[in-house]
């Protein structure tokens, strides 16, 4: 029974872990069709200002992603501490972020450090270097 409880509460946890996965591989997304149409409204209508609105969505879908990753990370880690807490001490609490408390402050997940991770800056940075290489480009259009 008491092997029952543990599997259980970890497989509780995983499901949260496998949600916060499911929702960032969605707002990754929903990030490039929404940059991708404001790009092509901006050419279309040859309104550069538009693809500065673009740069918003980037940064909000950025720090969305670092807080969905953020959570995940503390919910491995809350996934840990339950893997080697004995049997009875089973709770079925999902509080992921009071286990990490005990750790030292360079080892704790922040957002700062999810947001800037090296899972995230490929995708974001592209995001957002395309952003800014079509401005320069329509500027240089709109110029010349």
């Amino acid at each position: 029974m008491a092997d029952e409880r543990k599997l259980k509460h970890l497989e509780l946890i995983q499901g949260v872990i496998n949600r916060l996965s499911t929702n960032s591989f969605l707002l990754k997304g929903w990030s490039v069709v929404l940059v991708s149409a404001l790009i092509a409204l901006s050419v279309a209508d040859s309104r550069g200002a538009l693809v500065l609105v673009a740069v918003i969505p980037v940064a909000v879908f950025w720090g969305l992603d670092g807080f969905l990753l953020l959570q995940e990370q503390l919910y491995r880690k809350h996934y840990d501490h339950v893997r080697v807490q004995s049997e009875e001490n089973i709770d079925f609490s999902m509080a992921a972020a009071s286990f990490c408390s005990d750790l030292r402050p360079g080892d704790k997940p922040t957002w700062i450090k999810a947001t800037f991770s090296k899972t995230l800056i490929p995708f974001h940075g592209v995001l957002l270097l395309s952003v800014l290489g079509v401005m320069y480009l329509n500027s240089k259009m709109l110029d010349g």
